[in-house]
C-alpha cells in the first residue's frame, strides 16, 4: 500500500490503521495528531481508522517548551 506522509511517498503492508502507522514509524500517540485525507482522526479512532492506499496523511507532533 502506498500513502503519502507529511508529504512523503511511502510503502507498507496492508491492513494498516492509524495506529499501526504511528508503531510503524515509531511515534508515540500520545503527543500527535493525525490528518487524513483533510480531516481530523480522534485519537479516539487511531485503532480503529484504516488506512487505504492513496491515502494522505498529515501528521504533527506537539513539542513541549518554555
Amino acid at each position: 500500500m502506498d500513502i503519502t506522509v507529511n508529504g512523503e511517498e511511502k510503502r507498507f503492508e496492508a491492513p494498516l490503521t492509524v495506529a499501526g502507522l504511528l508503531d510503524a514509524l515509531e511515534l508515540a500517540p500520545r503527543k500527535i495528531a493525525v490528518e487524513r485525507n483533510l480531516e481530523i482522526v480522534p485519537k479516539s479512532l487511531f485503532t480503529q481508522t484504516a488506512l487505504a492506499d492513496g491515502d494522505r496523511i498529515e501528521i504533527v507532533q506537539f513539542v513541549g517548551g518554555g
